[in-house]
């Protein structure tokens, strides 16, 4: 770790608590080494710490660093102190390269006890060397011990120990310092989840620093998003769902971090997550309102959806997931418009047909009352009236410019059974009514019926007229007759064939 590996009392040679009387005279002692060439070596280099390097210009410096009291106290946390006996042989057995037998006697004095008068040191000293460790629990062991001792009653002892007596001791100040300098080691090695668990052995103060630390970036990114999207938005509302989409994904991460720092509960949180909700939702109505305008195809209605499904997953406070939904109802009912439309068409026409068969039926009934015992009604003729209560020429007319081919190409995609079977029972209910060239005027509607050959063969016989129907079986009759009798009957085929003719062209005639 650099500010141990690389700490000024490392590389001026000297422990902590080194007076101003010792510090001068190793800084003396190191210019004369180098002065006439010789290699400088420290019995406080640690066989176990990396190689040192020092160069005329990095002992200058450090020995600048610890010059000022504040200084002094910054670096002498991520170094060593001998106070007393016990941190003499401690420290003896690291200069032998025994950091394990320097941990243990450390630890009898620290391990589940509080910072006292006579220990403090101890807690440096081995939360340094924890530092040093490679392991998260050894990291972890190292940052608690030292908060510890930060905001202990005795730190003052520790800074009046290797600074003077004149330094005042901003607690809290001194454990952001030590923050900071620890969170600029681990950022590029741990994620920020990892990063929190070393320190979750710390109190709420600390809790409080880091989650204002971890979540500046964040929170700035997220409202930079916001105010990109919004500006970029207003000024192409066309482009409305790459805008939308772009500000999901470029927020998605640093939301679900937030939320893992502060909890989704946190007003910051919850207002942040329901301005991206919010962005989002109005990405998605400018987006569809402009696509209308532009008479796009119904791709518009599910990348507006899409949007809708994002916001929705996004926002917190209920206001905003009641506007959320409500236009999401909106699409909805928009998805299935023009299958909602045709279906209005086709109940108007059956509404008409059964109010027209209404009052035939009255006039029928009172017919009926006003006639003689040997009089009665004629209900093929009835039947016939109902038949023609339309004009089925201009319904069929209705229905072709209500229902486009466009229109029935959006009917296709649309996933609403409950819908879809009415729509079909109804073009069942007129279909039956209609003669066979306005079926086939009508025939792109019936797509679940043309998209099949024999459900199409069956519409087309189905849709013939009676007299088309007995001419049609007749002359298979009669080809059968042909092909049976040969030669020696085909006049009476052809008899037969010219009777017939002339009853069915007169059955035609009669049908228009």
């Amino acid at each position: 770790m650099n500010p141990i590996t690389n700490n000024p009392y490392r590389i001026a040679g000297i422990l902590a608590n080194s007076s101003e009387k010792e510090i001068l005279k190793q800084k003396s002692r190191i210019k004369r080494f180098s002065e006439v060439g010789k290699e400088i070596s420290s019995e406080y280099d640690f066989p176990f710490l990396d190689s040192l390097r020092r160069s005329t210009a990095i002992i200058d410096k450090a020995f600048s660093d610890i010059e000022q009291n504040q200084n002094k106290v910054a670096h002498s946390l991520f170094w060593f102190l001998n106070l007393n006996p016990i941190d003499n042989t401690a420290i003896q057995y690291l200069i032998s390269g025994n950091e394990e037998k320097a941990l243990e006697i450390w630890e009898k004095l620290c391990h589940e006890k509080e910072v006292n008068s006579k220990n403090y040191s101890a807690f440096n000293n081995i939360s340094t060397l924890y530092l040093l460790g490679n392991s998260k629990e050894d990291f972890k062991r190292g940052i608690t011990a030292k908060i510890k001792l930060i905001e202990s009653e005795n730190f003052k002892d520790f800074v009046h120990t290797v600074a003077d007596e004149t330094v005042s001791i901003d607690t809290p100040k001194q454990v952001e310092l030590l923050i900071d300098e620890l969170l600029a080691l681990f950022k590029s090695k741990y994620s920020t989840s990892e990063i929190l668990e070393l320190f979750s052995n710390c109190n709420g103060t600390t809790q409080k620093y880091l989650s204002k630390k971890f979540t500046e970036e964040p929170v700035h990114k997220i409202e930079t998003e916001i105010e990109q999207c919004h500006k970029k938005r207003t000024s192409n509302k066309g482009n409305g769902y790459k805008f939308g989409s772009d500000l999901y994904n470029n927020t998605k991460s640093d939301l679900r971090l937030l939320e893992s720092i502060v909890g989704d509960g946190n007003l910051q949180y919850k207002m942040l997550a329901d301005n991206v909700a919010k962005e989002i939702l109005q990405c998605s109505i400018d987006y569809f309102n402009e696509s209308q305008e532009q008479d796009k195809s119904t791709d518009y209605l599910k990348d507006a959806m899409s949007l809708l499904k994002i916001a929705e997953s996004i926002a917190v406070n209920q206001p905003t997931q009641d506007r959320i939904k409500e236009n999401r109802r909106t699409l909805e009912e928009m998805k299935d418009r023009e299958l909602l439309q045709a279906i209005d068409i086709l109940k108007s026409v059956q509404d008409a047909y059964y109010k027209a068969c209404a009052q035939i039926d009255q006039q029928v009934s009172a017919m009926s009352r006003t006639m003689s015992y040997n009089q009665s009604i004629n209900y093929s003729k009835v039947n016939e009236m109902k038949n023609r209560a339309l004009d089925w020429n201009k319904v069929v007319e209705l229905i072709k410019k209500s229902i486009p081919q466009k229109s029935v190409d959006k009917i296709r995609s649309i996933d609403n059974p409950a819908a879809i079977k009415e729509f079909k029972t109804l073009m069942d209910f007129l279909l039956p009514k209609l003669s066979f060239t306005q079926v086939n005027q009508l025939k792109y509607i019936c797509y679940w019926k043309t998209d099949n050959t024999v459900a199409n063969v069956e519409l087309t016989v189905k849709s013939l007229p009676l007299w088309a129907k007995w001419a049609g079986g007749i002359a298979i009759f009669l080809l059968l007759v042909g092909l049976i009798w040969g030669e020696d009957g085909l006049g009476v085929v052809f008899g037969i064939a010219a009777f017939f003719g002339f009853m069915f062209f007169i059955a035609w005639l009669r049908s228009l």
